[in-house]
C-alpha cells in the first residue's frame, strides 16, 4: 500500500516557503529584510523544473518582461536548488525571469540557492502562481485547492500567508463549482469573478452566463437578475422526489471538505430546518484527525 503522504506542521512550511518567494528588492544587491542573493549564476547552468504547474509563458509577456530587465536588470533573485553530482541548478521559482533574460541576453542571474524537497519544490510553484497578476480567478481558486487538497493547508493559513482574507479565498474556492463552460468564460474573460458569484446560487448558471455576456450585463445587473430568477423559479426536484441541493449548499460542501480533506455531504429536510451533515473518511488516521479538530472545538 502506498504510504500516505505525511502532513508538515501547516504554520512553518507555509511561512517560511512565503519567505523565500517573497525575497525582492529595488535593487539585487540589497532586499528589504537585508537578505541578499547567494550568488551570480549563468543563465546556461540554470534548468526549469520539469513539474512546473504553469507552462503557459506567452511570448509577449515574456517581450514585455525582457524589456524591462535590460532597463533596470533582474530585480528580485530567481529561486533554485541544486542538482546532486553536477554543477547545475533547478529552477524553483523564477522561471519567466529565466526566460526573459535569455531574450534581454543577459548572461548571469542573481540566485537563492535553497535544498528544498520535490514536495516543497511544487509547493512552492504553486504559491508563486497564485501571486501572478495576471491570473484569471478560476486559475487562482485552481491554485489555492491544491495547496488545500495537497499540502493540508486551511483556508485560514492560505488568507494568513498570502495576506488576503478568508472569504476572499472562500469566494474564489466556490467558483470551481460552477459548471465547466461557466468556468471557460471566466478563463476567457467573458466573465469577470463578480459576476461568476452571482451565478453560483442560480439554478441554472449555464444559461444565465450566456444572458449576461449576449446582454453585457453589469454585476450589479447580474446579481439582481439572479434574485429575480431565484425567487421565480421552484426548487428542482431530484427522481424519488428528494430537493435538489441549492449552490450554497453545495459550496458549503466543498469549503467543509477542502478543510478537512474528506468527502462531505449536507442533506437537509424538505420544509424544515432540519438536516443531516455527514463525513465520509478513508483511512483511520483521517477519523483520528478528524476527532481531534472536533475535540479542539470543544475545548475553544
Amino acid at each position: 500500500m502506498e504510504k500516505k503522504q505525511e502532513r508538515r506542521g501547516l504554520g512553518r512550511g507555509l511561512s517560511a516557503l512565503m519567505a523565500d518567494i517573497n525575497v525582492s528588492a529595488d535593487k539585487v544587491d540589497a532586499t528589504p529584510d537585508g537578505r541578499r542573493p547567494d550568488s551570480l549564476i549563468a543563465v546556461e547552468k540554470l534548468l526549469p523544473n520539469p513539474n512546473q504547474p504553469r507552462r503557459d509563458f506567452t511570448p509577449e509577456a515574456l517581450e514585455d518582461l525582457a524589456a524591462s530587465i535590460r532597463q533596470k536588470g533582474v530585480l528580485q533573485p530567481l529561486i533554485v536548488r541544486p542538482i546532486p553530482g553536477t554543477d547545475t541548478y533547478e529552477i524553483v521559482a523564477g522561471e519567466r525571469r529565466w526566460r526573459a533574460a535569455q531574450i534581454a541576453q543577459v548572461h548571469n542571474l542573481p540566485v537563492v540557492i535553497r535544498n528544498f524537497d520535490d514536495t516543497e519544490v511544487l509547493e512552492v510553484a504553486i504559491i508563486e502562481n497564485i501571486q501572478r497578476a495576471d491570473l484569471n480567478a478560476i486559475e487562482e481558486a485552481a491554485g489555492f485547492r491544491q495547496l488545500m487538497e495537497r499540502f493540508g493547508h486551511t483556508q485560514e493559513k492560505i488568507a494568513e500567508a498570502l495576506s488576503k482574507s478568508r472569504s476572499h479565498i472562500a469566494n474564489l474556492l466556490r467558483l470551481l463549482n460552477l459548471p465547466q463552460d461557466v468556468q471557460d468564460h471566466i478563463r476567457s474573460g467573458s466573465l469577470s469573478a463578480g459576476h461568476a458569484r452571482a451565478l453560483i446560487t442560480t439554478s441554472d448558471p449555464s444559461a444565465l452566463a450566456r444572458t449576461i455576456i449576449d446582454k453585457g450585463l453589469s454585476v450589479r445587473e447580474t446579481e439582481r437578475l439572479s434574485r429575480e430568477t431565484s425567487t421565480s423559479q421552484p426548487r428542482a426536484k431530484r427522481q424519488g422526489g428528494h430537493n435538489e441541493k441549492d449552490a450554497d449548499t453545495r459550496a458549503l460542501e466543498a469549503d467543509l471538505g477542502a478543510n478537512l480533506r474528506m468527502g462531505v455531504s449536507i442533506n437537509h429536510e424538505p420544509g424544515g430546518e432540519r438536516g443531516t451533515l455527514t463525513i465520509r473518511y478513508n483511512t483511520l488516521d483521517d477519523l483520528d484527525n478528524l476527532c481531534r479538530a472536533l475535540s479542539q472545538i470543544e475545548r475553544a
